[in-house]
């Protein structure tokens, strides 16, 4: 709805330009109608807005227009990349939009500033990404206390949390689903990375969805390093999180998906580690084909990685 508000007024602005007086005149009245009646939708049926503070400042809580207190609703929050902010992730991803017609609880919380410099915010994430300040910063427990008021606040569904991270954002989905494996649903990372090196796995499984480009010139699809700390890549870190959820070999997945709205077609393949694996503890691999680290999603992108989420909930709430 926004966007088509958004669409609407662009298409008043060149009707100035390209139109005569009178004919612009009777087109921007038409238009003036149009934007009214879908303002008074926006102002309607689209989700509330609450807030809450944790001590990072205020922090905007989506709430479904068809919440209900008598049926426990999922939640979902979204992690930025390194520089970025909540919201502007969430205007990138488009994930907030969907709230009402999936009846999600929904944040979009903001990491850290650094000290000088261009302030940038991060996560404190793994030992590649992005806390390259030494920071000693938790995150972890953030995101948890976050987790937690919803959970005190509104009727939460314990088997439905999930968490849905771009670069930054993604190692840190990856670190809170490690260290809290018994909250997390399930996890959606495009361009991030797990820990690197060998670890025990995770206490719990997780449902792992790993999105990543072949041409990512920031966080390489085939693994790297950042400042002498080496990240694995994306096939490396599905592999990873298989191992831990007990999963057999990979098979590839029959479906092709549009992701990347400036690459032709359905682009990007799919692998699939299901079979062996415990319960809740599926593992995918979408591969966007000459996608990049920040690629223009396509208008069905954040619909996809819900949709995803959702058929991926926890067997049994946890105890």
């Amino acid at each position: 709805m926004l966007r088509a508000l958004s669409q609407l007024s662009t298409a008043s602005s060149i009707c100035d330009r390209t139109l005569g007086p009178v004919v612009t005149r009777a087109f921007t009245g038409s238009l003036t109608m149009v934007l009214a009646t879908l303002a008074l939708a926006v102002s309607g049926p689209l989700s509330a807005a609450q807030t809450l503070d944790l001590g990072r400042g205020e922090l905007p809580i989506t709430v479904p227009a068809g919440y209900d207190a008598a049926s426990p609703a999922p939640v979902i929050l979204l992690l930025h990349g390194y520089t970025g902010s909540g919201a502007g992730q969430d205007r990138y991803f488009g994930i907030s939009e969907l709230a009402d017609d999936y009846g999600f609880l929904f944040v979009a919380p903001d990491g850290t500033r650094e000290e000088g410099g261009n302030r940038a915010r991060f996560w404190n994430a793994s030992d590649a990404c992005c806390n390259f300040q030494g920071s000693e910063v938790d995150d972890v427990a953030y995101i948890m206390s976050i987790i937690d008021h919803l959970s005190e606040r509104y009727a939460v569904d314990p088997t439905r949390v999930y968490l849905i991270g771009h670069s930054n954002g993604g190692f840190m989905s990856y670190r809170v689903a490690y260290e809290h494996p018994e909250r997390i649903a399930a996890i959606a990372s495009l361009a991030g990375a797990t820990q690197g090196g060998q670890r025990p796995p995770a206490a719990a499984p997780v449902n792992i969805l790993q999105i990543h480009g072949t041409a990512d010139a920031t966080i390489a699809y085939a693994g790297g390093e950042i400042g002498g700390s080496r990240y694995p890549g994306a096939r490396a870190t599905a592999a990873q999180w298989a191992r831990y959820n007990g999963c057999a070999s990979a098979a590839r997945g029959r479906e092709m998906r549009d992701l990347d709205a400036s690459l032709p077609g359905h682009e990007s393949g799919a692998m699939v580690w299901a079979a062996g694996c415990a319960r809740g503890g599926e593992v995918a691999l979408w591969t966007i084909a000459a996608g990049g680290h920040s690629p223009p999603v396509s208008e069905t992108f954040g619909a996809q990685i819900v949709e995803w989420l959702y058929a991926h909930p926890k067997p049994t709430a946890p105890r």
